[in-house]
């Protein structure tokens, strides 16, 4: 028990590097990088759109390859690829050069989450009912890496300027480096779901309304989390205050999963993912309706509580409904619809804030976005028979 338990943290630092590092911290290297290489909101915008092409890539590769190379050599790979690319992100100032790497990193860490949430439920084979507390632990490791760039980015760029930004991605590619061989020693450990018995086929249409809400989820949420703090910064925050929202936004991540472990085990259908959304959509609001110190807490607390929780709603979905051999290329497929739309979040959001010379409008939307797949969700059956 221990054991899996320690497996499952390891694995963890997957999302750590492919999502806290990779994604969200450039929401903290966001406005030195723009201050610094003189860049509108478009071109800040497009930047994290370069990742999540790059993310859409590399779902598109689990998807192929997964069948034939198993999850656990993806994942493995995953992990250095992204490691490399964020360490060379700040060795390079050219703005082609700059959306290589950001394309790169969505790359490794598309393998890294579609791998690593594959293997997250079968951390206990012989044990399917711990599969929704592993696939919690596995997502909640976001917040290890949200808490980590949220105290040292803004530190090292208020004692070192603006120009210090390439170090913020040098100091997060050589961490994701030691984070990878961690990971790579867990995800070994852990039985390939594939070779299970059972079928690797399935179908998508029983799960159209969960597809289309987390298609609704990439569009999203992905607003908030590459400009709130610039939506913060314009309008007067301070380091400390900037510190203590992303250290909160971390907190609360590894909080999830005590909140949505128990729900997404019992509740049917698309309710645990329909909650999530609402949660989100509720924190992404919050700064919109105000910029007082503990309205922006609230905001990240709540967003921080609900951001990993809807894959891992996702995926305790396909857990539930599907065979262990069908998993990986069902949330390959998931993670794709996903890296999809959230390729239009950051760029539309820029553009429309170069129109209007404001955050607030696109940012309003992200949030009336997330409502819609909360919505959405809650159109999705669950066909197994009711327990009696």
């Amino acid at each position: 028990m221990t054991r899996g338990l320690l497996i499952a943290f390891m694995l963890s630092f997957g999302p750590t590097v492919s999502n806290s590092f990779a994604r969200f911290a450039y929401a903290l290297v966001l406005p030195a990088m723009r201050t610094d290489l003189q860049l509108d909101w478009s071109s800040a915008g497009w930047l994290n759109t370069a990742n999540a092409i790059g993310y859409l890539g590399g779902a598109l590769l689990a998807r192929m390859l997964v069948r034939r190379t198993g999850n656990r050599v993806l994942f493995a790979s995953g992990m250095v690829i992204t490691a490399v690319a964020l360490a060379a992100t700040g060795l390079v100032r050219d703005v082609g050069a700059l959306t290589v790497m950001r394309g790169l990193s969505g790359v490794g860490g598309a393998m890294v989450f579609v791998c690593g949430g594959a293997l997250s439920g079968n951390v206990f084979p012989g044990q399917p009912a711990r599969a929704t507390t592993t696939i919690a632990i596995f997502f909640a490791g976001g917040g290890i890496g949200l808490m980590l760039c949220g105290v040292a980015v803004p530190l090292l760029l208020e004692a070192y300027g603006d120009t210090a930004w390439p170090l913020a991605w040098q100091a997060m590619g050589v961490a994701s480096l030691a984070m990878a061989a961690a990971a790579t020693w867990a995800a070994w450990n852990i039985e390939e779901p594939g070779a299970a018995p059972g079928s690797a086929d399935w179908r998508l249409a029983p799960f159209v309304p969960q597809f289309l809400a987390y298609v609704c989820f990439g569009l999203g949420y992905i607003g908030y989390m590459t400009f709130v703090i610039a939506w913060m910064r314009v309008n007067g925050a301070g380091t400390g205050m900037v510190i203590a929202v992303w250290t909160v936004l971390g907190a609360a991540t590894l909080a999830a999963p005590a909140v949505w472990a128990g729900p997404c085990e019992r509740w049917r259908g698309g309710r645990p993912l329909a909650a999530v959304m609402a949660v989100l959509s509720a924190g992404a609001m919050l700064p919109m309706a105000s910029l007082h110190p503990a309205a922006l807490l609230a905001s990240a607390t709540l967003f921080g509580l609900a951001m990993f929780s809807a894959p891992s709603a996702v995926s305790s979905l396909i857990k539930h409904l599907l065979p262990k051999p069908a998993w990986g290329s069902a949330m390959a497929t998931f993670t794709v619809a996903f890296a999809a739309s959230q390729i239009v979040g950051p760029v539309a959001t820029g553009w429309v804030a170069d129109r209007f010379g404001s955050l607030r409008p696109g940012l309003t939307a992200s949030a009336a976005v997330l409502l819609l797949g909360a919505l959405l969700a809650l159109a999705q059956r669950d066909p197994r028979p009711r327990p009696r």
